[in-house]
């Protein structure tokens, strides 16, 4: 397929999201249409129950069904699986993952395209710990702890990226179909293990300096039980793969 008809589906995994979901789909609508790129927006609702999936057709009327893909299911079965939801319906030849809560500007998505355009690259990954990219809202714990998570796992598993706990990326379709098939970890370790997998597999990597802006509706999703799951799961991936 050509640059030219080139087609980019953005999977949205929501849950109690009804705030940010209109601002992120606009955003989103704004820089593909200044970009001139085909695309549409699949949201997987996990079953919210702030409604966040009442707002999502309210949007789908708005901006149309072939832009607003409604995907949802009957309650929190993990990111894993909501990807393969998604990924199953999606139709474009590249796939964004992304988080709903603005966390993820979409200005950095033409810089992805841009950057896997120039060598043909399987995934195109967005970090905070490159130059040119950033943290802001978080305290100091919260940076530490991902800057001590993103260490531990690159001195095990040494992937070759600097963000291994990032979840802003693009690939190529049938890439993250295969990478996806591979994982075995849930939560906060999938994103990780992706990434440990892409290379076990031999594909190729680059990475786009992005800005990481803490929510600003709704509450973190990230506590204790998902810090010792991530240790757990960090463990699990050093022995075995």
């Amino acid at each position: 397929m050509s640059s030219k008809h080139n087609k980019y589906s953005v999977l949205l995994p929501t849950y109690n999201e009804r705030d940010n979901l209109p601002i992120i789909t606009w955003l989103l609508t704004k820089t593909f249409e200044e970009h001139d790129l085909d695309y549409e927006i699949i949201i997987i609702d996990d079953n919210s129950p702030d409604g966040t999936l009442e707002v999502a057709k309210q949007l789908q009327k708005a901006y149309g069904e072939n832009r607003i893909v409604l995907r949802p299911r009957a309650g929190k079965l993990g990111l894993g699986t909501a990807y393969i939801h998604g990924i199953q319906n999606a139709t474009g030849n590249f796939v964004i993952i992304m988080d709903a809560d603005m966390s993820h500007h979409p200005k950095a998505i033409p810089e992805f395209i841009r950057k896997q355009k120039e060598h043909d690259y399987d995934i195109v990954t967005g970090t905070r710990y490159a130059a040119g990219g950033g943290v802001y809202g978080w305290d100091l714990r919260r940076k530490l702890t991902s800057r001590g998570a993103n260490f531990m796992a690159d001195l095990l598993l040494s992937p070759g990226v600097s963000d291994l706990t990032g979840s802003f990326r693009l690939y190529k379709k049938d890439v993250l179909h295969q990478i996806i098939n591979a994982t075995v970890s849930k939560g906060y370790v999938f994103q990780m293990e992706m990434m440990v997998r892409a290379k076990q597999f031999n594909y190729s990597v680059a990475e786009v300096p992005i800005t990481f802006v803490d929510r600003v509706y709704g509450e973190s999703k990230l506590g204790a039980n998902e810090i010792a799951g991530y240790l757990k799961g960090l463990w699990t991936l050093f022995t075995s793969v």
